[in-house]
């Protein structure tokens, strides 16, 4: 069983979070059961995605720029699932994605916009025992993301045009939690927003609609998984972060 990290935020202090993702879809597999109980106490959480995900599906019928507008709609369709409304777009190139001064002020502006006390993100260290969430687009987006909440958001003399000509004040947000990296020191637990979490992800049809009913199955073997090195219990389904204080 992991120690927990003892200074995580109370969720009912919380007013709002804001997820950073690399592509449609990333924060469904990682967060969406955490996002679906945090949505249900009225915390307020808003998606980032910073490609529209266009080099993704199966279909050689479909154009990328018809790929990117169906997976943003698929997006929006999955983050109705569990609460959320706000969902953005960088429209960055999928597969391209590189932590440049760029996206470290694009996500900085939003970080400012939204004023969040969590921000979730992919992590940027790459995970040797389960390769697939270290995409390169996925450890990118994540170290500009967390350059972005420490020290970029927060200080106003980083891209002072954020201030000076959209009138962007600073922002601290307390805390930053990376989801699919080697260290986990935090886990929610999910088993009541399971379902919620599978109807997510399958509204994402362009990616999960050949899976069937291997993707609950799936599903329920990482989360029990995560459960059991929880200490959670029997039956019990989890979802696995690293936590970081950035207060």
């Amino acid at each position: 069983m992991v120690e927990a990290v003892t200074n995580v935020l109370d969720d009912s202090g919380l007013q709002r979070i804001l997820a950073v993702m690399a592509h449609p879809d990333d924060v469904d597999f990682g967060c969406a059961g955490s996002v679906a109980g945090w949505t249900d106490q009225g915390i307020e959480v808003v998606y980032l995605m910073v490609t529209d995900g266009d080099a993704g599906g199966f279909d050689d019928g479909v154009t990328r720029d018809e790929m990117a507008s169906l997976r943003r709609e698929e997006q929006r369709a999955a983050a109705k699932c569990v609460g959320v409304t706000d969902v953005r777009f960088l429209g960055y190139p999928d597969g391209r994605v590189e932590a440049t001064l760029e996206l470290r002020r694009d996500i900085a502006r939003v970080i400012r916009q939204v004023r969040p006390d969590r921000v979730l993100m992919p992590s940027p260290e790459r995970n040797y025992e389960r390769i697939y969430p270290s995409h390169p687009d996925h450890r990118a987006v994540g170290g500009a993301a967390l350059d972005a909440v420490y020290p970029d958001a927060r200080n106003p003399y980083a891209f002072p045009e954020l201030l000076a000509d959209e009138g962007l004040e600073a922002w601290t947000a307390r805390e930053v939690w990376l989801s699919g990296g080697p260290v986990v020191n935090h886990y929610v637990d999910i088993t009541d927003q399971f379902d919620r979490k599978v109807n997510a992800l399958r509204a994402h049809a362009s990616q999960t609609s050949h899976m069937g009913d291997e993707l609950p199955n799936m599903l329920r073997g990482w989360l029990s998984a995560n459960a059991k090195a929880a200490g959670f219990g029997d039956g019990r389904l989890a979802e696995a972060f690293q936590v970081v204080d950035t207060a």
